[in-house]
């Protein structure tokens, strides 16, 4: 699948139009991941956050653990909130394919296009995934 498609599937990006979207599939990179190896470590410092493409990865936070697959998303905290410290531990389950999304080339990207940045909370108010934060 390509990165557009990819992004189009994402809850808290269900909100942007194509420009939108193109937008952020530029800023995206492909990343990939074997079974077993962390993504996220809790309590480190936030760098960006993943889109998963292909495979499963494991969210353990707080005893609880929770799954996700293709079209799920983790790390967001960390492009939405000043500090950027991760609440939660991820490893592959299987081998993934991610986007990755820069915490400065998000950034860089809401200074530019501002309506974005509204539409991206939008979308992170009105999801009701039930996932657990990273």
């Amino acid at each position: 699948m390509d990165k557009l498609g990819c992004l189009r599937r994402v809850a808290i990006f269900s909100l942007l139009d194509d420009a939108a979207l193109s937008r952020l599939a530029e800023i995206s990179t492909d990343f990939d991941a074997r079974a077993g190896q962390t993504l996220i470590e809790a309590d480190a410092p936030g760098s960006g956050m993943f889109v998963l493409e292909t495979g499963t990865v494991l969210v353990e936070a707080h005893e609880r653990t929770a799954e996700l697959g293709p079209g799920e998303y983790f790390g967001e905290r960390a492009l939405l909130t000043d500090d950027g410290r991760r609440t939660a531990r991820v490893r592959a389950k299987t081998d993934v394919r991610c986007l990755a999304i820069s915490r400065e080339d998000f950034a860089d990207l809401l200074r530019a296009e501002p309506k974005l940045a509204v539409e991206i909370l939008e979308g992170v108010a009105t999801q009701h995934t039930g996932h657990l934060q990273t």
